[in-house]
């Protein structure tokens, strides 16, 4: 039955989130934190981390590591299935499509109007792991590593994926 929930789970997630990974995760997370209860938003957030720091497409890197968790290696493949089979389905399917309206007034509006629905609910997601930060290391390190992290990422242009391993390294020293 496990190897279901992980399909409907992640299928759901990547059928909806129209716009690519930036669009997905904040779905992923509701169905695998709040709709299942398989991991706490913290663990949620550390998968995230790690998953946005190496090369790919995030959603399937997440679906991978949770369907391992939850299943072994058959729910890593199921979980990565769900995850590439709307895409997959789309392109078969509307592909025929593409020429015809690709200069639609119509899908170009509807492409802009997704834009702020996916600004919203990466904004949410982004203050719940404020507040997830916040009562798990304090005010303290909270402050230490934005300040730090906008320094590096903004004045000393350092790659991303850097700052998350630099501050995954923090936390793994003064936060355990």
């Amino acid at each position: 039955m496990i190897y279901w929930e992980i399909f409907w789970a992640f299928f759901v997630a990547n059928l909806l989130g129209y716009g690519g990974g930036p669009a997905t995760i904040p779905l992923i997370q509701i169905e695998v934190v709040n709709n299942n209860g398989w991991m706490t938003l913290s663990e949620f957030g550390d998968i995230l981390a790690i998953a946005n720091a190496l090369p790919g497409p995030i959603a399937t890197k997440m679906a991978g590591f949770i369907g391992y968790e939850l299943g072994g290696g058959l729910g890593a493949a199921v979980a990565l299935a769900a995850t590439i089979l709307p895409s997959a389905l789309a392109v078969i399917v509307l592909f025929k499509f593409v020429n015809l309206f690709k200069d639609s007034p119509k899908v170009k509006l509807m492409t802009k109007s997704v834009q702020p629905i996916i600004a919203v609910l990466l904004a949410v997601m982004a203050y719940q792991f404020f507040l997830t930060a916040f009562e798990n290391s304090g005010m303290l390190h909270l402050i230490l590593l934005a300040a730090v992290s906008y320094l590096t990422l903004i004045k000393f242009k350092v790659h991303p994926s850097f700052v998350i391993f630099g501050a995954l390294f923090y936390g793994g020293i003064f936060l355990t």
